[in-house]
């Protein structure tokens, strides 16, 4: 979520401000003993579709027992540990085990979610009325996984889909949108499906492995290392709750893409997941470790600490430690250009795993995907529109003929015209705005068809590549087809996300098929289904993608010629 304020009509680009949180209080008291009805029965002559009580949807996990709740048919867990505090001492450390509990742990909200910089797009009421983000609660207890599955204890291997979170690895949680929550998904498909939280920002990547030695030698990675520890913790518990470690598909969005797309490379991954989704977030390049240890030492200096003095890192009030990580990193990378303009080298930006030789060995897709996962499939996509659309600007289709030459210039310089005439041709009918906001989305777009183009050359598994254009009708149909607009339909939670989506019959339509294909490619590998024309394996010469749309089809390179007059020029 990954992210994230959207840059609508703006030039500016904050996507941190978009995706930030997550939430809820950490589980640890037994259940309540308080009965509720099952689901369907009556009390007081009001239906309930809700149980939950002593007894209730009790799991045996590897650090003692769980109960839930059942919602709808579905058992759900959250607020989970899958491994112990990360504060104090355990601050930059690979992360341990949970401590081992007795009785049944009581899970049924969520747990405490990383500190991060607090969210800026609360200041914007038509963005926040969209997101209706849920920032949760902070805490440094914060290594968390959520579960719905339709089944417990039941020896059935249902396929397992693991969410990670966007943000862009500094923001969001598990439960930062509406569209995060599983149920819906679990009870279509017969699947099980996880998210969870991990370390961000500062506390998940900052590189002391220079100033700090063997202490900090993972340091830079740790955030990372959470999501490995989580994909364990599936490994070890989720066959009682009903699902198939030998079948785990990972997906993510925005910044969640991008750990996806880490985890490719990381040799600590390997064997813990089977099947890769990349949603508007394909990390061809992760941070270089002189980058990394650049921020590492401004972060030192904005604290006013010495190299001799990193053990006062374990004790500072971890707000003091965010808002230090934020400054540095303002400082380190302030000086960039347009983050607009493509740039087939460019390093990841901001917070993000480090390339260090051993736990990340190589920037996960460049110059060539990971050998290491080149058995596993990989669904791979964007949506239209991305960071430029029209929230928060009503005037958004004022922008003028004049006005767009003049954005485009500024981000091409001499090689506007080309550009603009390329786009116009491709989009005869469309308004300025409209091509403005489709050259603005070059990066993304042409990241997400690099990385399939990689995957693909290994001629090992199959690769799918799709373009999300529905177009939403909410706030006159302004926000169009923005970063983060497929998610409550690859959720099936269309009406639950009712501000993004309108909640119309179309939307609802479009999620059974969009939800579908992600459940029969977790589990097959192939998104193909009857509710979809044929979906073609991509392929570098032909480029076939799935538009998702009112009417879904498959076109080859559908923005090729536009797309290579800005990337290959």
């Amino acid at each position: 979520m990954s992210r994230r304020h959207q840059t609508q009509e703006s030039p500016k680009f904050g996507r941190r401000t978009l995706l930030k949180s997550a939430a809820g209080l950490a589980g640890g008291a037994l259940l309540p003993s308080v009965a509720v009805a099952e689901p369907g029965a009556t009390i007081n002559g009001c239906s309930t579709t809700i149980s939950a009580g002593s007894g209730k949807a009790v799991v045996e996990t590897t650090a003692g027992k769980v109960g839930g709740y059942i919602r709808n048919g579905i058992f759900t867990y959250k607020g989970i540990p899958y491994g112990a505090p990360v504060s104090g001492e355990a601050r930059f450390q690979p992360p341990q085990k949970a401590k081992p509990w007795a009785g049944v742990r009581s899970s049924m909200q969520y747990g405490q979610v990383s500190p991060q910089v607090a969210r800026t797009g609360w200041a914007n009421d038509e963005e926040a009325w969209l997101f209706s983000w849920d920032d949760g609660i902070p805490g440094e207890d914060c290594l968390r996984v959520n579960v719905w599955t339709p089944g417990i204890n039941d020896n059935k291997k249902r396929p397992v889909m693991v969410w990670l979170h966007g943000g862009g690895f500094q923001a969001g949680s598990g439960q930062e949108l509406p569209s995060y929550d599983g149920e819906n998904l679990a009870k279509r498909g017969d699947v099980v499906v996880v998210s969870l939280n991990h370390r961000l920002g500062l506390l998940g990547y900052l590189n002391l492995a220079e100033i700090g030695g063997a202490k900090y030698a993972s340091a830079a990675n740790v955030g990372n290392l959470d999501l490995v520890a989580a994909l364990e913790w599936v490994r070890d518990n989720i066959a009682n709750f009903g699902g198939d470690p030998g079948n785990v598909t990972i997906f993510g969005q925005s910044g969640g893409g991008g750990k996806v797309s880490s985890l490719m490379a990381m040799p600590s991954a390997k064997g813990l997941f089977h099947k890769a989704i990349v949603q508007s977030g394909s990390g061809l390049r992760m941070v270089r470790p002189e980058t990394s240890a650049k921020v590492a030492a401004a972060v030192l200096a904005e604290l006013g600490l010495s190299a001799s003095q990193l053990d006062q890192l374990h004790t500072l009030p971890v707000q003091q430690l965010i808002n230090a990580g934020a400054a540095a990193m303002r400082k380190v990378s302030g000086a960039g250009g347009p983050a607009r303009v493509y740039n087939p080298r460019a390093d990841r930006a901001g917070w993000g795993p480090t390339v260090d030789g051993r736990i990340l060995p190589q920037h996960p897709f460049d110059p060539s995907a990971p050998a290491i996962s080149a058995n596993i499939p990989m669904l791979i996509g964007t949506c239209l529109n991305e960071f430029t659309n029209g929230i928060n600007n009503p005037n958004v289709d004022a922008l003028t003929e004049t006005e767009l030459n003049e954005r485009v210039k500024g981000m091409y310089g001499d090689r506007t015209a080309q550009i603009v005439a390329a786009y116009r041709k491709a989009n005869p009918k469309a308004k300025p705005f409209d091509l403005f906001s489709f050259i603005s989305t070059i990066s993304t777009r042409q990241n997400a068809v690099v990385q399939a183009e990689r995957k693909s050359a290994q001629n090992a598994a199959p690769v799918y590549l799709y373009l999300f254009t529905w177009q939403t009708p909410v706030l006159d149909g302004r926000p169009k087809a923005f970063h983060c607009a497929e998610l409550a339909f690859v959720f099936d939670n269309i009406d639950r996300c009712v501000n993004m989506t309108g909640g119309g019959a179309d939307a609802r339509t479009l999620a059974a098929r969009m939800s579908d294909a992600w459940i029969a490619f977790a589990r097959k590998g192939d998104p193909n289904h009857a509710g979809l024309p044929k979906w073609p394996t991509f392929t570098a010469d032909k480029g076939a993608t799935m538009i998702f749309d009112n009417k879904c089809e498959v076109k080859n390179d559908p923005d090729g010629i536009e797309r290579r007059t800005v990337t290959q020029a």
